[in-house]
């Protein structure tokens, strides 16, 4: 078996099961609190903030106030609004210092991480668990955090109808908001 079909295998197999794994409970209060907050800020740092830029240009085509943190346009984060930081280990300090400061100022504080004992895990109110295995596998088949990443885009991605459903936004409401779409 080619190499490129070993690594898809792996990587489609473990994506799923890491996403199979996030406590139900927690992704409708999750969905609830993206409903509920007045804005939404996300932040990740790499491609865990490549991430979340994604999710959070979803977010704004289905027609909520979202802002990515450190983006020059971001405003200042609030007490009745909602946090969003992604982090795999959990130890980037911008993301760590980011949930202090939010939640200092008041904001809900959510993160998700494959280290519930992080610092950033800590600082959070609630922590979305991705379970990931660690081992000479995965460093070969799908390198640094690339299970932790497409998970977390995955289950993203997953929850966008969820959201539609309850704000009864459809595909076509969400291409007038899609930016090449002017």
């Amino acid at each position: 078996m080619k190499m490129r079909t070993r690594s898809l295998d792996y990587i489609l197999e473990n994506v799923r099961k890491s996403v199979c794994s996030i406590d139900s409970e927690v992704q409708d209060k999750l969905i609830d609190l993206i409903l509920n907050k007045k804005t939404i800020f996300v932040y990740g740092s790499g491609r865990s903030g490549l991430i979340g830029q994604l999710f959070a240009v979803r977010l704004v085509q289905v027609g909520l106030d979202v802002h990515f943190v450190g983006d020059m346009t971001t405003p200042i984060i609030k007490d009745d609004d909602l946090t969003i930081l992604i982090s795999n280990t959990g130890e980037t300090m911008s993301a760590v210092q980011t949930a202090n400061i939010a939640r200092r100022i008041g904001s809900y504080v959510i993160c998700i991480t494959s280290t519930p004992t992080s610092k950033l895990a800590h600082a959070s109110n609630t922590v979305i668990l991705i379970n990931v295995e660690n081992n000479e596998t995965t460093s070969q088949l799908a390198p640094l955090g690339t299970i932790f990443e497409d998970t977390v885009g995955i289950f993203f991605d997953s929850l966008i109808p969820c959201i539609m459903k309850k704000l009864n936004v459809t595909e076509n409401d969400m291409r007038k908001k899609h930016a090449i779409w002017v």
